[in-house]
This record gives structure tokens, C-alpha cells and sequence, in this order.
């Protein structure tokens, strides 16, 4: 009797290449969208990926299927960092208020990428894949982690709403939308977290 190992195996192996597949093609989607121009055709983001079109269809069946997909990794991604030290930051002994600004500097690399994302892409995917991430509260449940932890451990004030702070954040990434002094956005940022301190 035969045995049914090499069945199996042959049944996961479709699988694991289907992801990888998957996740080549989002990696080049991420970087065709950023660099926008003729390299962010589905054709060229196909062969980046080392995939043929056909396999890129399969797994996006509309460019906008592929916008949401590249959005929704680069937000798990920024979710994780905060979930990786979103409390008081025990594996690097660091305070939850230095925890959230290094976290901001995360989160800014996110909104500049978007960015360039949005230039070669139709008007309203990125809002779309936004709303389908559920972006907002998933930034505010992010945020809400380091103010528990930092009125917890007194080194933010304990009358913080997260959605509060996200409003400012956003507001600081909107009033430097065409500034190119990435300084400028680290001293707006060091300026936000400063409010957030407990008053002496």
C-alpha cells in the first residue's frame, strides 16, 4: 500500500507557491507604485515580480484589488510595529511616551509612501483600500495601547483620547504635505508627544 505522504506534499507545494506569488507581487506593486511612471504598469509589475501577467490576474483580478492589497500590507506592517512595542516597550526598557514617537517616525514613513503611491494611481483607490482596512481605528487602537501604558506608568497624561492624538497626527502629516524638510516633520512630531506629557 502505497503511502500518502508524497500526495500531500504534492498538494501543499501548489499552495506555498501561490503565496509566494502573492507576495512577490505585492512587494513589486510596492515598489512600481512609489516609483509611479511606466513601472507601475500591471505588465511591468508582473514581470518584476518574475511572474507572468496571467498569474498577477489570478491573484488581483483589478488594479484596484492590487492597490488594496500593497495598503493593507504596508498598514499590518505599521499595526505590528506598534503591537511589537506598543506597551512600555519591556524587550528595549523604553517608556511608552519614547515607544510612541519612535512609532510616529513608523507611521510617517507609511503616510510618505502612500503618497507616492497616490500619484500614479487612480483618484480614490487609495481611499477606498483605506476604508477597507479600516485604517482609522486601527491606528487609534495603536495609539490607544501607548496611552494606557503611558498613564499607567505616569509618563502621559491619563485624559488622552487615541483618536484625539491620531487627529493630530494626521493634522501634522496634511500641513507638510509639500514640505521637504524631513526635520521639519521630526521637530512637529517631538512637539505633539511634548503635549501629550503629563503637566509638571
Amino acid at each position: 500500500m502505497s503511502s500518502p505522504e508524497p500526495t500531500a506534499i504534492r498538494s501543499r507545494a501548489p499552495r506555498a507557491d501561490a503565496a509566494r506569488n502573492r507576495a512577490l507581487l505585492v512587494e513589486a506593486a510596492r515598489a512600481a507604485f512609489a516609483a509611479g511612471g511606466d513601472q507601475a504598469s500591471l505588465d511591468a509589475i508582473a514581470r518584476a515580480a518574475g511572474v507572468g501577467i496571467g498569474t498577477l490576474y489570478r491573484n488581483f483580478p483589478t488594479r484596484e484589488d492590487l492597490v488594496a492589497a500593497v495598503y493593507a500590507s504596508e498598514l499590518d506592517a505599521v499595526i505590528a510595529a506598534a503591537a511589537e512595542g506598543g506597551d512600555t516597550g519591556p524587550d528595549e526598557g523604553r517608556p511608552a511616551d519614547a515607544g510612541l514617537r519612535t512609532w510616529m517616525d513608523r507611521y510617517a514613513e507609511f503616510v510618505m509612501a502612500k503618497r507616492g503611491m497616490a500619484e500614479s494611481l487612480r483618484a480614490g483607490a487609495l481611499a477606498d483600500a483605506a476604508n477597507t482596512a479600516h485604517t482609522r481605528e486601527r491606528v487609534n487602537g495603536a495609539i490607544a495601547g501607548y496611552l494606557k501604558a503611558g498613564a499607567a506608568t505616569g509618563v502621559l497624561r491619563g485624559d488622552l483620547a487615541a483618536d484625539d492624538v491620531t487627529t493630530a497626527l494626521v493634522g501634522v502629516f496634511l500641513a507638510t504635505r509639500d514640505v521637504a524638510d524631513r526635520e521639519q516633520i521630526a521637530r512637529l512630531l517631538d512637539l505633539l508627544v511634548d503635549g501629550l506629557r503629563p503637566r509638571s
